[in-house]
């Protein structure tokens, strides 16, 4: 299976593992997969998924990341903040 997808003509290379850690990480401790998937609008396998680098997460789904956990849209592609 694919993990990362390579960096072609121009194209950013984008590290799902490391988006799925990144989303792991706003989830912590204290939430369920159950309940953050349920606060995004998915479902708790399409999040399972996207925490062990299987799928890659949609614009929709990165912008409701980003606006239920106040977390830009470039950290949770990068792990980079704006300047």
């Amino acid at each position: 299976m694919l993990r990362s997808r390579k960096k072609s003509k121009g194209r950013a290379q984008i590290d799902l593992r490391a988006i799925g850690r990144r989303i792991r990480e706003l989830r912590g401790f204290d939430m369920t997969q159950a309940q953050f998937a349920r606060r995004i609008g998915i479902t708790q396998s399409y999040l399972s998924a996207l925490e062990h680098g299987g799928k890659e997460p949609g614009a929709a789904v990165l912008f409701a990341i980003s606006k239920e956990f106040q977390k830009s849209v470039d950290w949770l592609l990068t792990g980079q903040t704006e300047k």
